[in-house]
């Protein structure tokens, strides 16, 4: 898995057990919940755009 720019923050709520719950499954993959996160992200871009998502947004921006 690449390294991202990891410089934007994402803020949601969500209910507490719902949270706890997640933090713990992340611990018994062995992977933070911002990781976790990160890839159900990642996911769901590339699932929506393609795996070149990237080069399409760097080609709409020049």
């Amino acid at each position: 898995m690449s390294k991202e720019n990891r410089t934007a923050r994402l803020t949601l709520l969500i209910d507490p057990q719902k949270k706890a719950t997640f933090e713990e499954l992340c611990k018994a993959e062995d992977v933070t919940p911002s990781q976790k996160v990160r890839q159900f992200i990642r996911e769901y871009v590339e699932e929506r755009l393609g795996p070149d998502w990237r080069d399409q947004r760097t080609q709409q921006s020049d």
